[in-house]
This record gives structure tokens, C-alpha cells and sequence, in this order.
């Protein structure tokens, strides 16, 4: 029935999530959860909220949030926007923002929405490719281009650019806006809000899905200068003006707000993950150097879909890309410690 599709359908090629199993007993390391889960005072917010207020719209300005958040960096609530995760602010940002006569630069190994979003948008783009150490060169960004994004920590890879390459990368391009995806920076990375004040063409996007555990609930937002902010509104209130339900705003102000649990499990992750590094390092894995909740490793003697099948074969999820320069790595969420003692007590028995 392909023949009532809008033109523009017919060229998609959708993002593909990562696998959302229906078993029970699964080590679901494969798209890059929080394994210990949300505050408890956001599920108690939750809990709270149920009720009859239900009946009315949310705020469609998420004022309460927007503040939170705005007070915590020494900014206003203006230069905070709230989505429905982080994708949709994304998505916003790319309608808004980053469709120009030059083309986009992003890496050519990276967040594999940014293409969807391209084709969905009609914007042109251009990749970016990374050294042979999987990393970002902030100089190769030094061409013509309308816009740019990054991510920081990069996905898959995981790794990081430190604050020092982020500003001279937003300074070498006044004229264009540059944002950085920041969907995995409290797990080491260094968070590029703090610019925001002083460069009028930074967009900085984070999201609650990884670092407080609220992926369920869908919720992200951006943080730059008014106008850049006010673009972004313009575009949610041309789509949706409730896209943030009561029981998410709810959640997430609470979760915002309960710091110490943030840092407490966020330190559990990168402990988990130093671990896992290393235990990957003993059974032969090259690894990368990450700054966020997940390593990106492959096996010198093991092609990359054999492992993640034979993985999957016991019960083992992880995420494998079929890309050329990446398809023998595997992107493996740090889980519990458990779970990581039981993914490489089973990766130790499949290289023998």
C-alpha cells in the first residue's frame, strides 16, 4: 500500500533502536541504561501526581523544570528548553537551527540519528571522518559549513574532547551554531553549559535517560542563549505544545533535584566501568578510552557479529553497528557488576 506514501517516505532509512527484549532473565547490556534506576524521590513525586489533576494539560512551558535546572548552572529559565527526550529535542534543533545552504558537519562515526534527521528534514550534510584512534579533530571541523553537532562524549565510541577543544571549535565558527550532545557527560565528560553565557552560537543538549535513570520517562532538554532557545519553541509550538505529561515533569524535577543520588550511582557506573575495561583487556579486547556509561571494544581474533550472536545465544545482550570501520566493535552498557562479571565469565568461555 506503498502508493499512498508522501514522496519523502520513500527515501527514509529509519534509526533502528536497540533491542527492547520481551524474555525475562537477560543481561540487557545493549542500549545503554541505567542500571540502578531513578531516585526514589522521583517515583515518589510520581506516585504523587496520580491523581485527579490528571484530567488537565501539563504545563506546557515546564516552568517548574525549566528552573531547576536554569538555577543550578546561574542561568534563567529562558535559556532552558524541555523535550520529550533528548531525541526530540534533537529533532527540534535540527529543524530549527541546522538547515543552511553549507552542509552540516558531524562525524562520520557517531550518533546514527543525525542522518535520519537529515533526510527527514532535507538538510544537507556532511561527515566528518574520525583519526585512526576513533577520535575527534576539532582542526578538520575548520571548513565551510552551515552548521555543526557533536557529540561529547562521541557515540558509539565513547570517547571524549576536553572543555579546552569544545570552545576553540564554538569560538572558529561564530557565524554558525554549534551543538553539543551531551547525552553522556556526567560519566566523565566535561559539560560545555558553562560556555553558554559567553557564546551566542552554543547549544548544549543533555538528557535524564542515562546519568539519572529515567529513560521510561522521556525526557530532555537544551540550554543556550535566548534566541537560540526561542527558535526551538517556535518549532515545539508549530508540533506539539504539551509534549511533557505531568507525571515526567513531576519525575524529573525531583530527580533533578535529588543530587546526592545522582552522584552516588554515577560513581558506581565509572567504578563498573574502569572494571569492565580492564577485564576486557585481560581476555585480549582492544578498548577504547570512554568517558561515558558504556566501552567500545573489539577482539583482535573474533569478528564482531560472532561474538554479539554467541552472546545473545546465552542470554547476553550488547549492541553491535554493521558499519566498515566499526563493524567488529562491540558498545557494551555498563551494568551492575554482577552482570559484568557474568558478561566476561561467558565472553571467557566463547574465545576459550
Amino acid at each position: 500500500m506503498s502508493r499512498f506514501w508522501s514522496p519523502i517516505v520513500h527515501s527514509l532509512i529509519p534509526y533502528v533502536a536497540g533491542e527492547q527484549p520481551a524474555i525475562s532473565d537477560i543481561v540487557k547490556l545493549n542500549t545503554n541504561e541505567n542500571p540502578y534506576g531513578p531516585s526514589p524521590h522521583a517515583l515518589e513525586a510520581i506516585s504523587r501526581a496520580v491523581n485527579d489533576t490528571l484530567r488537565l494539560y501539563p504545563d506546557p512551558t515546564a516552568q517548574g523544570l525549566r528552573a531547576a535546572i536554569a538555577a543550578s548552572h546561574g542561568l534563567d529559565k529562558s535559556e532552558i528548553f524541555i523535550g520529550n527526550g533528548s531525541d526530540e529535542v534533537l529533532a527540534h534543533t535540527f529543524q530549527a537551527l541546522l538547515n543552511h545552504e553549507e552542509p552540516l558537519l558531524f562525524p562520520d562515526i557517531t550518533y546514527s540519528f543525525y542522518p535520519t534527521y537529515c533526510r527527514l528534514y532535507g538538510i544537507s550534510f556532511r561527515e566528518v571522518p574520525l583519526d585512526a584512534e576513533m577520535r575527534v579533530r576539532v582542526d578538520d571541523y575548520r571548513q565551510p559549513c552551515g552548521a555543526i553537532i557533536l557529540p561529547n562524549p562521541n557515540a558509539p565510541t565513547g570517547i571524549g574532547l576536553p572543555l579546552s577543544e569544545i570552545e576553540a571549535l564554538v569560538r572558529e565558527h561564530p557565524d554558525q551554531v554549534v551543538v553539543i550532545d551531551e547525552a553522556y557527560v556526567d560519566f566523565g565528560g566535561d559539560s560545555a553549559i558553562p560556555l553558554v553565557r559567553k557564546y551566542p552560537n552554543l547549544l548544549v543538549v543533555q538528557t535524564f535517560s542515562k546519568s539519572r535513570g529515567l529513560a521510561g520517562l522521556r525526557v530532555g532538554f537544551a540550554v543556550g542563549q535566548r534566541p537560540l532557545i526561542e527558535a526551538l519553541e517556535r518549532v515545539k509550538d508549530s508540533f506539539n505544545s504539551y509534549p511533557i505529561d505531568r507525571l515526567t515533569l513531576a519525575g524529573a524535577i525531583a530527580a533533578w533535584e535529588d543530587r546526592d543520588w545522582f552522584e552516588r550511582q554515577r560513581a558506581l557506573v565509572i567504578a563498573s566501568r574502569e572494571r569492565l575495561a580492564v577485564g576486557l583487556k585481560e581476555l585480549g579486547f582492544n578498548v577504547l578510552p570512554s568517558s561515558a556509561n558504556f566501552v567500545f571494544a573489539r577482539h583482535p581474533d573474533r569478528p564482531g557479529a560472532d561474538l554479539a550472536a554467541e552472546l545473545r545465544n546465552r542470554r547476553i545482550l550488547v549492541r553491535r553497528f554493521a558499519a566498515p570501520r566499526i563493524s567488529d566493535f562491540l558498545r557494551i552498557t555498563i551494568g551492575t557488576d554482577a552482570e559484568c562479571d557474568r558478561l566476561l565469565a561467558v565472553l571467557g568461555e566463547i574465545l576459550g
